[in-house]
């Protein structure tokens, strides 16, 4: 999509499956089936919608999907692509990995943060975006780093022990504008320190609000994932920001929608929000 002297692209982090419920937590089965259709094993397909900003001579990266170091076994399990997915996209529109001068991580989980990092012919954890400053909310890194026994399993930090100590990480703190018209917002509740991102350009604002809304399958502001460590905190956090949404008329970003890119919205006579625009890609 042109916004004025912008451009804004979906480029893919790689295609995967998950287990249905866990999409939806505690809405039973007969609601959500409604909505997403589910395999044999109950499982349904999930994106990684990243969202690639072309800025003048800047490119600005949110998120990186799962990136290329799962092995044979843990990409059957998920269903995931081969090889490197976010590289392909980003090639498709004529960007290369040197080119990327910032990512922005909403928060570490492998699918969001796996792309961090890759193996060369050698086996070495190598940065995949060698030129980028990496932007992460202090706390989530903090968190993602204390090894806390509760949290094993739900950071890797194969995806990003190679920014420790290094210039390329800019650890920020709250509500931070990191680029004019590109500022992160503070969330909760899928991560303590979960961020979603404000894009402003022109007549033009976009909201990429990662986990708290992963789908328009979700979009019920009770509709939670049972991923989310404080689901009380993402409803609040989800119907705040979508009532902000619809009333700027702004798009509202998917980033595991297998379908829809982003969305328009508005509130319904129950105070919910439905769609009432859409784009499969941007």
């Amino acid at each position: 999509m042109q916004v004025d002297d912008w451009q804004l692209h979906t480029v893919s982090g790689g295609h995967f499956k998950v287990d249905g419920g866990t999409m939806f937590s505690v809405v039973p089965k007969p609601l959500w089936s409604r909505k997403a259709t589910a395999d044999e094993l109950n499982r349904i397909d999930q994106a990684t919608n990243c969202l690639l900003i072309r800025m003048g001579d800047k490119n600005l990266l949110i998120d990186t999907g799962y990136g290329s170091k799962m092995s044979d076994k843990q990409r059957r399990f998920i269903y995931a692509e081969a090889g490197n997915p976010l590289e392909r996209s980003l090639a498709e529109q004529g960007v290369s990995r040197e080119e990327i001068d910032t990512v922005v991580l909403t928060h570490l989980h492998f699918d969001h943060a796996g792309g961090v990092t890759r193996r060369n012919e050698n086996g070495e954890l190598k940065l995949e975006f060698p030129n980028a400053e990496h932007v992460i909310q202090q706390g989530e890194w903090n968190v993602a780093n204390a090894d806390w026994p509760e949290l094993r399993g739900v950071y890797t930090s194969e995806n990003y022990e190679l920014l420790a100590d290094s210039a390329q990480l800019r650890l920020i703190e709250g509500d931070v504008e990191i680029a004019p018209g590109v500022r992160c917002v503070v969330t909760g509740g899928h991560t303590e320190f979960h961020q979603a991102i404000v894009i402003e350009h022109g007549d033009e604002a976009f909201y990429h609000l990662a986990d708290i809304c992963p789908t328009s399958w979700n979009l019920p502001t009770a509709w939670c994932t049972g991923f989310d460590l404080n689901q009380l905190e993402t409803r609040r956090s989800k119907r705040r920001l979508l009532q902000e949404i619809s009333e700027r008329d702004a798009w509202l970003l998917f980033d595991h929608d297998p379908e829809l890119a982003a969305v328009k919205i508005v509130a319904d006579d129950r105070g919910e929000f439905v769609v009432s625009d859409r784009l499969t890609t941007l």
